[in-house]
C-alpha cells in the first residue's frame, strides 16, 4: 500500500473516530439534561418547599437533643464538682498518713523491750507503749479512711468518663442533623438555581409580598394589647403569649433561633410564652408534653398545635381556625389556617 493511500485511510479512521465521539459526547450531555431536567415554576415550588421542610424536620430533631446535651452536661459538671471535694478529702487522709507515719517511724528504730530496758522511767515507757497501741489504731483507721475516700473518687471519675462519652455520642448526633439541615437547604438552592433570571425573580417577590403583608397583620409591639379585631384573648397569660408570637409577624425564620428578631417554629412558642411567665423547651416534641392536652374542638387562643408524625412543627392557635407560627426555612413568621399541615396534637401551657 502506498504511502498516500495509508494517510487517506488513517484520515478516514480518524474522522469516523471523531465523529463517533462528538455523537457519544451530545448524546451523554442530551442523557444528562434529560435525567435533571429545568423544572417548571410549580414544580420548583413543591421541590423548594419539601427541601424546607426536610430542613426543618431535621432542625426540631436537632432541637429536641438540646435537653439531653443541657442535661448530660448538668450531669458532667455535677460530676465534676464531686470528683474535685472527692479528691480534697483524698488529699486530707492522705496527709493524715503520712502524719502518722513519720511518727511512727522515729519510734520503729529498736524493739519495744529494748526500749523498756533503756528506759530511765520503765512507768512512763509502759503507759506510752499503750499509747502506741493507739496510734497504731488510728494508722489502720486513717488507711480505712483512705481507701474508702479513695474508692469513691474512682466511682465519680468511671462515672464522669460514662457521661462525657454519652455526651459526644449525644452531640455526634445533633451535628449529624445539623448537616442534614444545610444539606436540604443548599438542595434547595440548586432547584431554584436551575430556573430563569426571571422565575427566581417572581419566587422572591411572591416571598416578600409574603413577608410584607405579615408585617402588617402585625399589631404595635409597644402597644399595650391587640387589634380588638384580632381573634385573641384581652388579658391572661394565654393573652400575653399570643400578643407576643403576633407581634413577631413577618420576622424570618432562621434555625435555632428564639428571637428577638428571628425564629424556628419551637423557638417562637418558647419566646412568646416566655413573655407570659412560662418556661417551655426549645423543641417541638419536647413541648407537646409541657402543658395539659387539649381536643381539636376545644382550643382556645395561646395553645400549642403540633403537626406531623412524628412532630416536627408546632404553632399557636389565634382563634377563628388560624395559628401564628415561624412557618419554616425561606418563610417568614405569619398566620395560617389550622389545617395547612398535618395536625397531631394540642396542649395548653401554663
Amino acid at each position: 500500500m502506498s504511502i498516500g493511500r495509508t494517510n487517506r485511510f488513517k484520515g478516514i479512521a480518524l474522522a469516523a473516530i471523531t465523529t463517533t465521539a462528538v455523537a457519544t459526547g451530545v448524546i451523554f450531555i442530551q442523557a444528562s439534561a434529560d435525567a435533571d431536567p429545568k423544572p417548571t415554576l410549580a414544580q420548583a415550588r413543591a421541590q423548594v418547599q419539601d427541601l424546607q421542610h426536610k430542613a426543618e424536620t431535621a432542625g426540631e430533631a436537632a432541637n429536641d437533643l438540646r435537653g439531653k446535651i443541657q442535661a448530660s452536661n448538668a450531669r458532667v459538671n455535677a460530676l465534676k464538682a464531686g470528683i474535685a471535694k472527692q479528691q480534697s478529702q483524698v488529699d486530707v487522709v492522705k496527709r493524715q498518713i503520712g502524719s502518722l507515719a513519720v511518727a511512727g517511724y522515729q519510734t520503729s528504730g529498736m524493739t519495744t523491750t529494748a526500749q523498756l530496758l533503756l528506759s530511765t522511767n520503765p512507768d512512763q515507757f509502759l503507759s506510752q507503749a499503750s499509747t502506741a497501741q493507739a496510734f497504731a489504731g488510728q494508722q489502720n483507721s486513717a488507711l480505712r479512711r483512705f481507701q474508702s475516700a479513695q474508692g469513691k473518687l474512682t466511682d465519680l471519675q468511671a462515672s464522669e468518663q460514662t457521661e462525657l462519652a454519652a455526651l459526644q455520642s449525644v452531640q455526634a448526633q445533633q451535628d449529624a442533623l445539623k448537616k442534614q439541615i444545610q444539606t436540604n437547604l443548599n438542595a434547595a438552592e440548586k432547584v431554584l438555581d436551575k430556573l430563569s433570571d426571571a422565575e427566581r425573580a417572581k419566587i422572591e417577590a411572591e416571598n416578600e409580598k409574603e413577608a410584607q403583608e405579615a408585617r402588617a397583620e402585625r399589631p404595635s409591639r409597644d402597644g399595650d394589647r391587640m387589634d380588638d379585631n384580632l381573634p385573641v384573648p384581652a388579658n391572661g397569660r394565654a393573652g400575653t403569649a399570643v400578643q407576643a408570637a403576633m407581634a413577631q409577624l413577618g420576622d424570618s425564620y432562621v434555625w435555632g433561633a428564639d428571637g428577638p428578631d428571628s425564629f424556628d417554629c419551637s423557638g417562637l412558642m418558647m419566646y412568646a410564652w416566655g413573655k407570659a411567665g412560662v418556661s417551655l423547651s426549645h423543641s417541638s416534641k419536647a413541648q407537646a408534653s409541657e402543658g395539659r392536652r387539649v381536643s381539636k374542638g376545644d382550643l382556645m387562643p395561646g395553645d400549642l398545635v403540633f403537626y406531623y408524625s412524628p412532630i416536627s412543627h408546632v404553632g399557636m392557635y389565634i382563634g377563628n381556625g388560624r395559628i401564628v407560627h415561624a412557618s419554616r426555612p425561606g418563610k417568614p413568621v405569619k398566620t395560617d389556617p389550622i389545617d395547612l399541615m398535618p395536625y397531631n396534637t394540642a396542649v395548653r401551657p401554663g
